[in-house]
């Protein structure tokens, strides 16, 4: 299957039609901004800069990202504030499952920044989280979106496996021959060997990951991410436009067109995922909610099948 010719841009092009979002104006929108100032909580959709934040947060929905807003890395793609992290709020689990309990959560994702400067990598923040969320807020499902962990004992994953989060997502972001440039700090092997790790440990919980286009990938290249993320047996793909967030970061090298993109979703479910989501605004917790819905739905219909 050929994909359409991408869109290719220098910096001063204006972006496509297709990549415009309307500036948040909502009560609800607010009303998510206030909630999250009044718990002292950080929100990747901010520090992300991430597009959707007007449509998420005016329906309540957001990624709450524990352990500060201060990473240790600097990838070349992320926006989010990199040097020396402040001491671990030891409020920040229960703040985490207020706001989930005022906002009425089905499903929550939690992020974090990469905390090289902790021993284990900050897990054990990830494990009280899920464990304040389990006992304040039961039926909330829970999805959490970890660092890699480099270079860390390998019982801080484990641990944060133990505490039975519905979903596990890691994402690898880009093609390995891209890492030295784009995501430094980190090794694509190391990060799919986590993910990998998941599922040994419980393969019942659901695994995610996602990559970003439009950093100079090759579509074969794209291909072979998806055919190791199949090999660890990932079950949920995302990928989304990446955007320059400010001069100083990786250029767009191209903006990957829609229909691309739906070429790219046929491929991966061909491939085997349980799910996939592919268009230019697709964000890693971007539909969250109703993709894990989706996701359960097709396990069991997959499970159904098999039986």
């Amino acid at each position: 299957m050929n994909n359409p010719t991408p869109v290719r841009t220098s910096p001063r092009e204006r972006k496509p039609d297709w990549i415009r979002v309307k500036a948040p104006t909502s009560a609800g929108f607010n009303e998510t901004r206030k909630l999250m100032r009044d718990l002292k909580l950080n929100t990747v959709c901010e520090e992300a800069a991430c597009p959707n934040i007007g449509e998420c947060w005016t329906k309540k929905h957001a990624t709450v990202m524990i352990l500060g807003d201060v990473c240790t890395r600097a990838c070349a793609f992320c926006n989010v504030k990199t040097g020396m992290p402040r001491a671990v709020d030891p409020l920040e689990p229960e703040h985490v499952a207020i706001a989930a309990a005022k906002m009425g959560l089905e499903h929550i994702v939690i992020t974090s920044v990469d905390r090289d400067d902790l021993p284990d990598g900050g897990a054990s923040q990830f494990v009280k989280v899920i464990q304040a969320l389990r006992r304040n807020t039961p039926s909330t499902t829970i999805e959490i979106l970890t660092p890699d962990f480099r270079n860390k004992v390998e019982s801080a994953v484990e641990s944060i496996i133990e505490a039975r989060p519905d979903v596990y997502n890691h994402n690898l972001e880009t093609v390995p021959r891209l890492y030295p440039t784009i995501r430094p700090g980190a090794r694509y092997y190391a990060s799919l060997r986590l993910l990998e790790s998941v599922k040994r440990h419980d393969p019942s919980i659901f695994t995610k990951s996602g990559v970003m286009l439009g950093l100079g990938e090759e579509r074969m290249e794209v291909h072979q991410v998806m055919d190791d993320m199949r090999s660890a047996d990932i079950d949920f793909l995302t990928m989304g436009q990446y955007l320059q967030p400010t001069p100083k970061h990786a250029k767009v090298a191209e903006f990957v067109t829609p229909q691309a993109f739906d070429a790219y979703a046929a491929i991966a479910r061909a491939k085997g995922f349980l799910l996939v989501a592919a268009t230019p605004l697709t964000r890693s917790s971007y539909h969250a909610g109703d993709d894990f819905a989706k996701m359960k739905a097709a396990r069991e219909a997959q499970l159904a099948k098999a039986g």
